[in-house]
């Protein structure tokens, strides 16, 4: 999880003690201040963060780590020495290529590094992400809102190692949090047997076109039951009659659910531009992919019947044709036009019941 460090300075007198309360109960990884005494009454389960608007005090209170400016305050390496068992790290605003370098320097040199970029491109993030490779120092990047700290946690594939926010309301710190955790939890996958198959007719049937490349051994978990599903693997392994496309997948029948972020599902119909599916590797590895595209288009259809270990049936209807793909155990590509009883698939089987996509425990038969 990445740092998260709520800046509470100049924050409304009216809501920051419940901002100060959400942010210790959800556990941020910092509250920062420019007062000392605004830190003694914090929890130990929170880093106590000093960042003066004015001169640096002489007595720094329970603060673990000070930021300063360097040209105000003073080298921190040397306020350290004078301050044994604080951590001093700098402040660095961004807006050229001089300023640019200093945040370099500091990134690849200090403990802390706090960094305000004044523009809005985050081609200088990535700049001091590079030079900064390798070293041991944490880069805190200073963000507007949530949806920018997600941002920056991206940049590079390794973002910010943290991101200094100052929360607008109630619930910020939370999102905040949530935003953090970046990935997503891996699935444990299970081996199921294909029963039987049934050509069913004409339907819709949708394929699901990301704004990522698969991996060879990768894909999206889909059923048309909540409790069972299969996966599917991606167009990157080569066809006969068309060139690969290592961006899709043919997904399967409309009302098909798939499993997208935080444990949601989502029927495919409901997929767009912009909607977030987990991709899902034979490992049961996971990443969060962004939809660029979702075609619906009527074609034949077949359903696979399978059942796991434990007796659970598990269906799954997809496109009629042999270039559409589910994957099996050790990563083994099976053609879904060939596939018959006593093969085995890989699938997941969650365990709680569905509404509106959300887990919940309930009575729920699916048939």
């Amino acid at each position: 999880m990445r740092l998260t460090w709520l800046d509470v300075r100049g924050v409304d007198a009216e809501i920051k003690t419940a901002i100060v309360e959400e942010a210790v109960h959800q556990r941020v990884s910092a509250i920062v201040a420019d007062e000392p005494g605004e830190l003694v009454d914090l929890p130990p389960t929170v880093r106590k963060v000093l960042l003066p608007r004015g001169p640096l005090p002489d007595d720094l209170g329970p603060a673990d780590v000070v930021i300063v400016d360097p040209e105000r305050h003073g080298d921190p390496a040397v306020l350290a020495a004078r301050h044994p068992g604080v951590e001093f790290g700098p402040f660095v605003e961004i807006v050229d290529a001089p300023t640019l370098e200093v945040a370099c320097e500091a990134a690849r040199t200090q403990r802390w590094s706090v960094l305000w970029f004044r523009d809005p491109t985050k081609i200088p993030l990535e700049i001091v992400l590079a030079a900064a490779a390798g070293a041991s120092g944490s880069i805190v990047t200073v963000v507007e809102d949530v949806e920018e700290a997600e941002i920056v946690f991206g940049v590079l594939e390794h973002g910010s190692d943290g991101v200094l926010l100052k929360p607008q309301r109630v619930g910020d710190a939370t999102d905040l949090v949530a935003a953090s955790a970046g990935g997503s939890a891996d699935l444990e996958l299970t081996e199921l047997e294909v029963v039987r198959t049934e050509h069913v007719g004409m339907g819709e049937r949708a394929c699901v076109d990301t704004c990522t490349y698969f991996r060879e051994d990768e894909g999206i978990l889909v059923g048309s039951h909540s409790k069972g599903m299969i996966l599917c693997v991606s167009e990157t392994h080569p066809l006969p009659y068309m060139p690969t496309r290592p961006f899709r997948v043919n997904a399967g029948a409309i009302h098909s659910y798939t499993v997208s972020h935080q444990g949601r599902t989502n029927y495919l119909s409901e997929l767009k531009s912009g909607s977030k599916v987990l991709a899902v590797d034979t490992k049961g590895r996971t990443r969060v992919v962004t939809v660029g595209r979702v075609k619906i288009e009527s074609r034949p259809l077949i359903s696979i019947e399978a059942v796991s270990t434990t007796g659970q049936q598990v269906n799954l209807i997809l496109q009629d044709d042999w270039h559409v793909r589910v994957l099996g155990p050790g990563g083994v590509v099976l053609n879904s036009t060939e596939l018959k009883p006593g093969d085995r698939l890989l699938g997941y089987l969650p365990a709680e019941d569905r509404h509106v996509g959300y887990p919940i425990k309930e009575f729920c038969l699916e048939k």
